[in-house]
Protein backbone atom coordinates (compact mmCIF):
# COMPACT_ATOMS: atom_id res chain seq x y z
CA UNK A 1 0.00 0.00 0.00
CA UNK A 2 1.22 3.60 -0.86
CA UNK A 3 -0.93 5.96 -0.19
CA UNK A 4 -0.90 9.88 0.93
CA UNK A 5 -1.71 10.02 4.66
CA UNK A 6 -4.22 12.69 3.44
CA UNK A 7 -6.08 10.31 1.37
CA UNK A 8 -6.11 7.94 4.61
CA UNK A 9 -7.15 10.80 6.55
CA UNK A 10 -9.84 10.74 3.67
CA UNK A 11 -11.02 7.33 4.45
CA UNK A 12 -11.48 7.84 8.18
CA UNK A 13 -12.63 11.12 8.17
CA UNK A 14 -10.46 11.99 10.13
CA UNK A 15 -9.05 15.34 10.61
CA UNK A 16 -4.82 15.49 11.82
CA UNK A 17 -1.68 17.14 11.78
CA UNK A 18 1.51 17.90 9.10
CA UNK A 19 0.28 15.72 7.07
CA UNK A 20 0.78 17.21 3.26
CA UNK A 21 3.41 15.41 1.25
CA UNK A 22 3.49 12.16 3.88
CA UNK A 23 3.62 8.82 2.12
CA UNK A 24 2.73 5.72 4.02
CA UNK A 25 3.85 2.17 2.56
CA UNK A 26 2.23 0.27 5.05
CA UNK A 27 0.36 -0.30 8.71
CA UNK A 28 2.09 -1.95 12.10
CA UNK A 29 0.65 -1.66 15.53
CA UNK A 30 4.36 -3.34 16.74
CA UNK A 31 7.48 -1.45 16.98
CA UNK A 32 9.50 -4.46 16.87
CA UNK A 33 8.22 -5.68 13.21
CA UNK A 34 7.58 -1.86 11.66
CA UNK A 35 9.00 -1.03 8.92
CA UNK A 36 10.10 1.95 7.18
CA UNK A 37 7.16 3.89 5.86
CA UNK A 38 4.50 2.35 7.74
CA UNK A 39 1.38 4.45 9.46
CA UNK A 40 2.06 2.84 13.40
CA UNK A 41 -1.38 2.27 15.38
CA UNK A 42 -1.21 2.96 18.74
CA UNK A 43 -3.87 0.74 20.83
CA UNK A 44 -4.43 1.07 24.27
CA UNK A 45 -5.18 -2.12 26.57
CA UNK A 46 -4.96 -2.40 29.92
CA UNK A 47 -1.01 -3.38 30.62
CA UNK A 48 0.35 -1.51 27.72
CA UNK A 49 -1.01 2.09 25.84
CA UNK A 50 0.65 1.75 22.68
CA UNK A 51 0.60 5.56 22.68
CA UNK A 52 3.59 5.47 24.76
CA UNK A 53 5.52 4.37 21.60
CA UNK A 54 4.66 6.33 19.30
CA UNK A 55 8.06 8.53 19.27
CA UNK A 56 10.16 5.26 19.02
CA UNK A 57 8.36 4.49 16.00
CA UNK A 58 8.62 7.73 14.16
CA UNK A 59 12.52 7.07 15.24
CA UNK A 60 12.50 3.35 13.88
CA UNK A 61 11.26 5.03 10.53
CA UNK A 62 6.99 5.34 10.66
CA UNK A 63 6.01 7.58 8.39
CA UNK A 64 3.11 8.57 10.71
CA UNK A 65 0.81 7.59 13.48
CA UNK A 66 -2.60 7.30 14.47
CA UNK A 67 -3.89 8.92 18.04
CA UNK A 68 -6.93 8.74 19.85
CA UNK A 69 -8.74 12.25 20.06
CA UNK A 70 -9.29 11.17 24.49
CA UNK A 71 -5.31 10.59 24.77
CA UNK A 72 -3.63 13.79 25.80
CA UNK A 73 -0.01 15.15 25.16
CA UNK A 74 -0.55 14.68 21.51
CA UNK A 75 3.09 15.34 20.23
CA UNK A 76 3.13 18.27 17.89
CA UNK A 77 6.15 17.66 16.01
CA UNK A 78 5.10 14.38 13.98
CA UNK A 79 2.18 13.32 10.94
CA UNK A 80 -0.85 12.47 13.21
CA UNK A 81 -4.58 11.28 12.19
CA UNK A 82 -7.02 11.49 15.10
CA UNK A 83 -9.17 8.80 15.50
CA UNK A 84 -12.03 7.47 17.77
CA UNK A 85 -10.65 3.69 17.97
CA UNK A 86 -7.92 2.08 16.15
CA UNK A 87 -9.36 -1.07 16.50
CA UNK A 88 -12.07 0.44 14.10
CA UNK A 89 -9.93 2.87 12.13
CA UNK A 90 -7.55 0.12 11.01
CA UNK A 91 -10.92 -2.22 9.98
CA UNK A 92 -11.99 1.18 7.85
CA UNK A 93 -8.80 1.79 6.40
CA UNK A 94 -8.65 -2.14 4.98
CA UNK A 95 -12.05 -1.74 3.84
CA UNK A 96 -11.56 1.25 1.73
CA UNK A 97 -8.17 -0.18 0.91
CA UNK A 98 -9.96 -3.49 -0.66
CA UNK A 99 -11.86 -1.11 -2.55
CA UNK A 100 -8.91 -0.12 -4.94
CA UNK A 101 -7.35 -3.70 -5.32
CA UNK A 102 -8.43 -5.39 -8.59
CA UNK A 103 -7.11 -8.68 -7.14
CA UNK A 104 -8.85 -11.80 -6.74
CA UNK A 105 -9.61 -12.53 -3.26
CA UNK A 106 -10.04 -15.94 -1.71
CA UNK A 107 -11.50 -16.81 1.93
CA UNK A 108 -11.19 -19.70 3.59
CA UNK A 109 -12.41 -21.28 6.76
CA UNK A 110 -13.34 -24.35 8.63
CA UNK A 111 -13.05 -26.25 12.42
CA UNK A 112 -10.03 -28.07 11.03
CA UNK A 113 -7.72 -27.55 7.99
CA UNK A 114 -7.64 -24.21 7.29
CA UNK A 115 -4.39 -23.13 7.40
CA UNK A 116 -3.24 -26.36 5.42
CA UNK A 117 -6.08 -25.09 2.64
CA UNK A 118 -4.68 -21.78 2.82
CA UNK A 119 -0.88 -22.93 2.12
CA UNK A 120 -2.34 -25.17 -0.28
CA UNK A 121 -4.39 -22.73 -2.58
CA UNK A 122 -1.29 -20.23 -2.38
CA UNK A 123 1.35 -23.04 -3.32
CA UNK A 124 -0.83 -23.94 -6.17
CA UNK A 125 -1.51 -20.49 -7.71
CA UNK A 126 2.00 -18.86 -6.36
CA UNK A 127 4.00 -20.15 -10.22
CA UNK A 128 1.04 -18.85 -11.84
CA UNK A 129 -0.12 -15.64 -10.30
CA UNK A 130 1.67 -12.63 -7.53
CA UNK A 131 -0.16 -14.37 -4.78
CA UNK A 132 -0.18 -12.73 -0.90
CA UNK A 133 -1.44 -14.97 1.69
CA UNK A 134 -2.26 -14.57 5.62
CA UNK A 135 0.68 -14.62 7.74
CA UNK A 136 0.77 -16.91 11.10
CA UNK A 137 -2.73 -17.01 12.18
CA UNK A 138 -3.62 -13.37 11.34
CA UNK A 139 -6.76 -14.30 11.05
CA UNK A 140 -9.11 -11.89 13.00
CA UNK A 141 -10.96 -8.53 13.52
CA UNK A 142 -6.96 -7.20 13.76
CA UNK A 143 -5.03 -9.80 11.38
CA UNK A 144 -7.21 -9.56 8.45
CA UNK A 145 -7.09 -5.95 7.99
CA UNK A 146 -3.39 -5.91 8.72
CA UNK A 147 -3.28 -8.54 5.98
CA UNK A 148 -5.45 -6.67 3.89
CA UNK A 149 -3.47 -3.56 4.22
CA UNK A 150 -0.38 -5.25 3.78
CA UNK A 151 -1.24 -6.34 -0.18
CA UNK A 152 1.08 -5.25 -2.68
CA UNK A 153 -1.21 -3.00 -5.36
CA UNK A 154 -0.12 -5.54 -7.75
CA UNK A 155 -1.21 -8.32 -5.99
CA UNK A 156 -2.96 -10.43 -8.27
CA UNK A 157 -4.60 -13.27 -5.72
CA UNK A 158 -4.96 -12.50 -1.99
CA UNK A 159 -5.69 -16.09 -0.09
CA UNK A 160 -7.26 -14.67 3.15
CA UNK A 161 -7.51 -17.29 6.41
CA UNK A 162 -10.82 -16.32 8.25
CA UNK A 163 -11.12 -17.89 12.20
CA UNK A 164 -13.58 -17.50 14.62
CA UNK A 165 -14.38 -18.01 17.93
CA UNK A 166 -18.69 -16.77 18.09
CA UNK A 167 -21.30 -16.13 16.15
CA UNK A 168 -21.12 -12.49 13.61
CA UNK A 169 -17.21 -13.15 13.40
CA UNK A 170 -17.05 -14.82 10.16
CA UNK A 171 -19.77 -12.35 8.70
CA UNK A 172 -17.85 -9.44 9.86
CA UNK A 173 -14.55 -10.49 8.12
CA UNK A 174 -16.08 -11.87 5.06
CA UNK A 175 -17.74 -9.02 4.43
CA UNK A 176 -14.75 -6.91 5.15
CA UNK A 177 -12.97 -8.73 2.49
CA UNK A 178 -16.05 -9.37 -0.06
CA UNK A 179 -14.14 -12.25 -1.67
CA UNK A 180 -14.53 -14.33 -4.69
CA UNK A 181 -14.76 -17.59 -3.77
CA UNK A 182 -14.86 -18.72 -0.51
CA UNK A 183 -14.00 -22.39 1.01
CA UNK A 184 -15.48 -24.04 4.13
CA UNK A 185 -12.77 -27.20 4.81
CA UNK A 186 -15.26 -29.01 7.11
CA UNK A 187 -17.50 -28.69 10.29
CA UNK A 188 -15.78 -30.03 13.87
CA UNK A 189 -16.12 -29.66 17.14
CA UNK A 190 -13.61 -26.96 17.96
CA UNK A 191 -15.64 -23.92 19.88
CA UNK A 192 -17.98 -26.09 21.24
CA UNK A 193 -18.26 -24.45 24.58
CA UNK A 194 -18.88 -21.16 22.37
CA UNK A 195 -21.20 -21.98 19.95
CA UNK A 196 -22.86 -25.05 21.60
CA UNK A 197 -23.26 -27.41 19.07
CA UNK A 198 -22.24 -28.75 15.97
CA UNK A 199 -25.06 -27.35 14.25
CA UNK A 200 -23.60 -24.08 15.74
CA UNK A 201 -20.26 -24.26 14.59
CA UNK A 202 -21.97 -24.81 10.91
CA UNK A 203 -23.61 -21.52 10.72
CA UNK A 204 -21.39 -19.76 12.52
CA UNK A 205 -18.56 -21.24 9.37
CA UNK A 206 -21.46 -20.73 6.86
CA UNK A 207 -21.20 -16.66 7.47
CA UNK A 208 -18.46 -16.76 5.10
CA UNK A 209 -20.58 -16.24 2.37
CA UNK A 210 -22.05 -13.26 4.10
CA UNK A 211 -19.25 -11.18 2.16
CA UNK A 212 -19.23 -13.43 -1.06
CA UNK A 213 -19.16 -11.54 -4.18
CA UNK A 214 -22.58 -11.41 -6.46
CA UNK A 215 -20.84 -13.86 -8.51
CA UNK A 216 -18.75 -15.36 -6.45
CA UNK A 217 -18.29 -19.12 -5.63
CA UNK A 218 -18.69 -21.29 -2.26
CA UNK A 219 -16.70 -24.54 -2.25
CA UNK A 220 -17.69 -26.67 0.75
CA UNK A 221 -16.79 -29.90 2.34
CA UNK A 222 -19.51 -32.13 0.50
CA UNK A 223 -19.63 -35.11 2.90
CA UNK A 224 -20.60 -33.02 5.95
CA UNK A 225 -24.17 -32.72 5.99
CA UNK A 226 -24.86 -30.11 7.88
CA UNK A 227 -23.10 -28.07 5.00
CA UNK A 228 -25.65 -30.34 2.74
CA UNK A 229 -28.37 -28.44 4.37
CA UNK A 230 -27.20 -24.86 4.60
CA UNK A 231 -26.38 -25.33 1.12
CA UNK A 232 -29.77 -26.31 0.22
CA UNK A 233 -31.45 -23.56 2.13
CA UNK A 234 -30.07 -21.19 -0.15
CA UNK A 235 -30.85 -22.32 -4.08
CA UNK A 236 -28.80 -19.28 -5.55
CA UNK A 237 -25.68 -19.56 -3.88
CA UNK A 238 -23.57 -21.01 -6.38
CA UNK A 239 -21.46 -23.80 -4.43
CA UNK A 240 -19.44 -26.58 -5.68
CA UNK A 241 -18.51 -29.52 -3.17
CA UNK A 242 -15.73 -31.73 -2.49
CA UNK A 243 -14.56 -34.64 -0.50
CA UNK A 244 -15.45 -38.34 -0.94
CA UNK A 245 -19.01 -38.96 -1.67
CA UNK A 246 -19.29 -39.90 -5.13
CA UNK A 247 -21.76 -37.09 -5.43
CA UNK A 248 -19.24 -34.50 -4.79
CA UNK A 249 -18.84 -31.55 -7.53
CA UNK A 250 -15.20 -32.54 -7.51
CA UNK A 251 -14.62 -36.52 -5.84
CA UNK A 252 -11.59 -38.18 -4.09
CA UNK A 253 -11.16 -41.54 -6.20
CA UNK A 254 -7.92 -43.52 -5.72
CA UNK A 255 -5.24 -42.59 -3.02
CA UNK A 256 -2.16 -44.32 -2.31
CA UNK A 257 0.88 -42.75 0.08
CA UNK A 258 4.42 -43.28 -0.44
CA UNK A 259 7.66 -41.64 0.91
CA UNK A 260 7.23 -38.79 -2.02
CA UNK A 261 3.63 -37.88 -0.44
CA UNK A 262 0.33 -39.12 -1.60
CA UNK A 263 -0.73 -39.55 -4.91
CA UNK A 264 -4.40 -39.65 -5.88
CA UNK A 265 -6.65 -39.11 -8.39
CA UNK A 266 -9.99 -36.81 -8.70
CA UNK A 267 -13.48 -37.09 -10.74
CA UNK A 268 -15.92 -34.74 -11.16
CA UNK A 269 -15.50 -30.95 -12.27
CA UNK A 270 -12.34 -32.01 -12.74
CA UNK A 271 -10.87 -35.43 -14.06
CA UNK A 272 -6.80 -36.21 -13.78
CA UNK A 273 -4.16 -37.38 -11.06
CA UNK A 274 -2.29 -35.51 -8.38
CA UNK A 275 0.41 -35.51 -6.29
CA UNK A 276 0.89 -33.46 -2.94
CA UNK A 277 4.13 -34.01 -0.62
CA UNK A 278 2.00 -34.37 2.41
CA UNK A 279 0.82 -37.18 4.15
CA UNK A 280 -2.88 -37.71 5.41
CA UNK A 281 -5.97 -38.57 3.05
CA UNK A 282 -7.64 -35.33 5.02
CA UNK A 283 -4.60 -33.20 3.33
CA UNK A 284 -5.25 -34.80 0.33
CA UNK A 285 -9.08 -33.36 1.02
CA UNK A 286 -7.89 -30.17 1.73
CA UNK A 287 -5.94 -30.42 -1.67
CA UNK A 288 -9.36 -30.63 -3.65
CA UNK A 289 -10.45 -26.92 -2.59
CA UNK A 290 -7.34 -25.62 -3.77
CA UNK A 291 -7.84 -27.78 -7.24
CA UNK A 292 -11.13 -26.71 -8.24
CA UNK A 293 -9.93 -22.80 -7.28
CA UNK A 294 -6.99 -23.40 -9.45
CA UNK A 295 -9.04 -24.56 -12.44
CA UNK A 296 -11.26 -21.42 -11.65
CA UNK A 297 -8.84 -19.35 -12.45
CA UNK A 298 -7.70 -20.98 -15.80
CA UNK A 299 -4.93 -23.39 -14.42
CA UNK A 300 -4.44 -26.81 -16.35
CA UNK A 301 -4.42 -30.16 -14.75
CA UNK A 302 -0.20 -30.23 -15.50
CA UNK A 303 -0.22 -26.87 -14.56
CA UNK A 304 -1.86 -27.40 -10.76
CA UNK A 305 0.09 -31.38 -10.38
CA UNK A 306 3.12 -29.49 -11.19
CA UNK A 307 2.56 -26.44 -8.36
CA UNK A 308 0.96 -29.13 -5.80
CA UNK A 309 4.45 -31.26 -5.83
CA UNK A 310 6.32 -28.33 -4.91
CA UNK A 311 3.72 -27.65 -1.63
CA UNK A 312 4.93 -26.81 1.75
CA UNK A 313 2.92 -26.76 4.44
CA UNK A 314 2.91 -24.08 7.83
CA UNK A 315 5.10 -26.64 10.23
CA UNK A 316 3.30 -29.01 12.48
CA UNK A 317 0.45 -29.90 9.86
CA UNK A 318 1.39 -33.61 9.20
CA UNK A 319 4.99 -32.60 8.77
CA UNK A 320 7.52 -35.27 8.17
CA UNK A 321 10.59 -34.98 10.50
CA UNK A 322 13.32 -38.13 10.22
CA UNK A 323 15.37 -38.09 13.67
CA UNK A 324 18.91 -39.32 13.13
CA UNK A 325 18.36 -42.82 13.89
CA UNK A 326 16.12 -43.21 10.90
CA UNK A 327 12.67 -42.95 13.04
CA UNK A 328 9.93 -40.79 11.52
CA UNK A 329 7.91 -38.58 13.31
CA UNK A 330 4.47 -37.36 11.89
CA UNK A 331 4.27 -33.74 13.47
CA UNK A 332 0.53 -32.90 13.05
CA UNK A 333 0.64 -31.05 16.58
CA UNK A 334 -0.46 -27.46 16.05
CA UNK A 335 -4.17 -28.30 16.79
CA UNK A 336 -6.44 -31.20 17.76
CA UNK A 337 -10.17 -31.64 17.79
CA UNK A 338 -12.23 -35.04 17.19
CA UNK A 339 -12.01 -34.40 13.65
CA UNK A 340 -8.52 -33.94 13.16
CA UNK A 341 -7.95 -36.22 15.91
CA UNK A 342 -9.83 -39.09 13.62
CA UNK A 343 -7.95 -37.68 10.51
CA UNK A 344 -4.69 -38.23 11.95
CA UNK A 345 -4.88 -41.44 13.46
CA UNK A 346 -6.81 -42.87 10.16
CA UNK A 347 -3.51 -42.27 8.51
CA UNK A 348 -1.15 -43.67 11.30
CA UNK A 349 -3.62 -46.68 10.58
CA UNK A 350 -3.17 -46.76 6.50
CA UNK A 351 0.10 -46.05 6.22
CA UNK A 352 3.31 -48.62 5.75
CA UNK A 353 5.74 -46.15 5.86
CA UNK A 354 7.21 -47.76 9.15
CA UNK A 355 5.85 -51.02 10.56
CA UNK A 356 6.25 -50.12 14.04
CA UNK A 357 3.64 -47.50 15.02
CA UNK A 358 3.87 -44.68 17.82
CA UNK A 359 0.60 -42.58 18.98
CA UNK A 360 1.69 -39.55 21.33
CA UNK A 361 -1.40 -38.24 21.77
CA UNK A 362 -2.09 -34.71 23.55
CA UNK A 363 -5.59 -33.26 25.33
CA UNK A 364 -8.11 -31.71 23.37
CA UNK A 365 -8.96 -28.31 24.33
CA UNK A 366 -12.68 -26.18 24.09
CA UNK A 367 -14.98 -28.93 23.51
CA UNK A 368 -17.08 -28.02 26.22
CA UNK A 369 -19.02 -29.92 28.36
CA UNK A 370 -19.02 -33.25 26.38
CA UNK A 371 -15.00 -33.16 26.67
CA UNK A 372 -15.37 -36.32 28.70
CA UNK A 373 -16.51 -38.50 25.92
CA UNK A 374 -14.49 -36.80 23.17
CA UNK A 375 -11.63 -38.12 24.54
CA UNK A 376 -12.43 -41.93 26.16
CA UNK A 377 -14.05 -42.26 22.29
CA UNK A 378 -10.58 -42.01 20.95
CA UNK A 379 -9.82 -45.32 22.33
CA UNK A 380 -12.27 -47.38 20.01
CA UNK A 381 -10.35 -46.25 16.55
CA UNK A 382 -7.15 -46.52 18.43
CA UNK A 383 -8.32 -50.61 19.12
CA UNK A 384 -8.27 -50.84 15.16
CA UNK A 385 -4.79 -49.85 14.82
CA UNK A 386 -1.54 -51.97 15.74
CA UNK A 387 0.59 -49.95 17.83
CA UNK A 388 3.73 -50.45 19.27
CA UNK A 389 2.93 -48.06 22.10
CA UNK A 390 0.54 -44.90 22.78
CA UNK A 391 2.33 -41.96 24.91
CA UNK A 392 -0.90 -39.84 26.22
CA UNK A 393 -0.10 -36.30 27.75
CA UNK A 394 -2.30 -33.61 30.04
CA UNK A 395 -5.07 -34.46 32.37
CA UNK A 396 -7.50 -34.76 30.25
CA UNK A 397 -5.83 -37.46 28.59
CA UNK A 398 -6.40 -39.61 32.02
CA UNK A 399 -9.97 -39.87 30.73
CA UNK A 400 -8.56 -42.02 27.74
CA UNK A 401 -5.99 -43.50 29.83
CA UNK A 402 -8.55 -45.10 32.13
CA UNK A 403 -10.81 -46.44 29.45
CA UNK A 404 -7.71 -47.81 27.91
CA UNK A 405 -7.03 -49.93 30.60
CA UNK A 406 -11.11 -50.21 31.41
CA UNK A 407 -10.97 -51.91 28.27
CA UNK A 408 -7.88 -54.55 28.61
CA UNK A 409 -5.82 -52.31 26.03
CA UNK A 410 -2.67 -55.05 25.24
CA UNK A 411 -0.35 -51.85 23.93
CA UNK A 412 2.16 -50.05 26.01
CA UNK A 413 0.76 -47.37 27.22
CA UNK A 414 2.05 -44.46 29.57
CA UNK A 415 0.11 -41.20 30.47
CA UNK A 416 1.85 -37.94 31.73
CA UNK A 417 -0.08 -35.34 33.38
CA UNK A 418 2.35 -32.40 32.88
CA UNK A 419 5.86 -33.86 32.58
CA UNK A 420 6.81 -34.55 29.15
CA UNK A 421 10.01 -36.22 30.18
CA UNK A 422 8.49 -39.93 30.80
CA UNK A 423 7.03 -39.81 27.23
CA UNK A 424 10.80 -38.66 26.00
CA UNK A 425 12.33 -41.60 27.52
CA UNK A 426 10.29 -44.07 26.80
CA UNK A 427 10.94 -43.43 22.62
CA UNK A 428 14.48 -42.94 23.47
CA UNK A 429 14.26 -46.56 24.10
CA UNK A 430 12.29 -47.87 22.17
CA UNK A 431 12.23 -46.19 18.61
CA UNK A 432 14.41 -47.11 14.88
CA UNK A 433 14.61 -46.84 11.49
CA UNK A 434 11.18 -49.28 11.61
CA UNK A 435 9.16 -46.61 13.70
CA UNK A 436 6.70 -44.19 13.11
CA UNK A 437 5.59 -41.85 15.66
CA UNK A 438 2.28 -39.41 15.44
CA UNK A 439 2.06 -36.24 17.56
CA UNK A 440 -1.56 -35.36 18.14
CA UNK A 441 -2.82 -32.84 20.12
CA UNK A 442 -3.94 -29.31 21.02
CA UNK A 443 -2.01 -26.28 20.63
CA UNK A 444 -1.57 -25.39 24.53
CA UNK A 445 -0.14 -29.17 24.89
CA UNK A 446 3.38 -27.84 23.02
CA UNK A 447 3.56 -31.81 22.17
CA UNK A 448 6.29 -30.66 19.73
CA UNK A 449 8.46 -30.83 22.94
CA UNK A 450 8.21 -34.64 22.79
CA UNK A 451 9.76 -35.19 19.50
CA UNK A 452 12.57 -32.15 20.05
CA UNK A 453 13.58 -34.06 23.67
CA UNK A 454 14.21 -37.05 21.26
CA UNK A 455 15.65 -35.61 18.68
CA UNK A 456 18.54 -33.04 20.78
CA UNK A 457 19.12 -35.92 23.39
Amino acid sequence: MKRLLTELAGWLQSEGQLMDGVLVSGVSFDTRTLKEGDLFIPFRGEQVNGHQFVQQAIDKGAAASLWMKDEPDAPANIPLIFIDDPELAMQQLARSYREKLACKFIGITGSNGKTSTKDLVASVLSPYFNVRKTEGNFNNELGLPWTILSLEEDTEVAVLEMGMSGFGEISFLSDLAKPHYTVITNIGEAHMQDLGSREGIAIAKFEIIDGLQEDGKLFYDGDEVLLQALVSAHPKLDAVSFGHSENAGLSLGVMESGDEGSRFTVKGKIDGSFTIPVFGSHQVKNSLAAILIAHELGLSNEQIDSALRQVKLTDMRMQPVVAENGALFINDAYNAAPTSMEAALTFLQETKLRSEKWAVLGDMLELGENERHYHESIARQLGTISLQGILLFGPRMKWLYDELQKNGNETNVIWSENDYDPLIATLLSSIDENSIVLLKGSRGMELEKVMDGVLKA
